[in-house]
């Protein structure tokens, strides 16, 4: 019997100030020298919307706000965009829950240690960005995201 390849559950977090059509935040990741958005791996017992609060929280010092997404089917977690998967060596098969989260504009980044360097993009940034096709690809739908009101 063949042993299942590990499979390690994370999330990314696009925190977006000016709403609709403004700008996302991301980080240059030291370890694979590139951009993303903020994010990390899932602790144990938590679902993808607590890890998106708490990472971007433990990233930033930023308090996002996380609201039902325009579109989005019941019972989807609020300002969830989508999903996406790669082999990432040793760590396995990463599946990532990728969501989008509004953030006061002036509000100002907390860094933790992991963060060397970070920049708010709009779409132009983003289009130009040396990071992962997807990471553009999810950066476009956080900027076009439409949260819808609360009842």
């Amino acid at each position: 019997m063949s042993e299942r390849p590990r499979r390690a559950f994370s999330v990314a977090v696009y925190a977006r100030r000016g709403g609709p059509g403004g700008e996302v935040l991301v980080i240059f990741h030291r370890r694979l020298q590139t951009w993303l958005p903020i994010g990390g791996e899932l602790e144990a017992g938590e679902t993808p919307l607590e890890a998106a609060v708490r990472e971007l929280r433990e990233e930033t010092g930023l308090v996002g706000r996380f609201g039902p997404l325009v579109g989005a089917l019941d019972g989807v977690p609020w300002g969830y965009l989508g999903f996406e998967e790669h082999p990432a060596g040793s760590k396995g098969l990463h599946m990532n829950f990728v969501f989008v989260a509004d953030v006061h504009e002036a509000d100002e980044i907390v860094p933790n240690d992991e963060l060397v360097d970070w920049r708010w993009v709009g779409r132009a940034g983003l289009e130009e960005l040396a990071s992962p096709l997807n990471v553009r690809q999810f950066g476009f739908l956080a900027l076009d995201a439409h949260v819808a009101p609360v009842e």
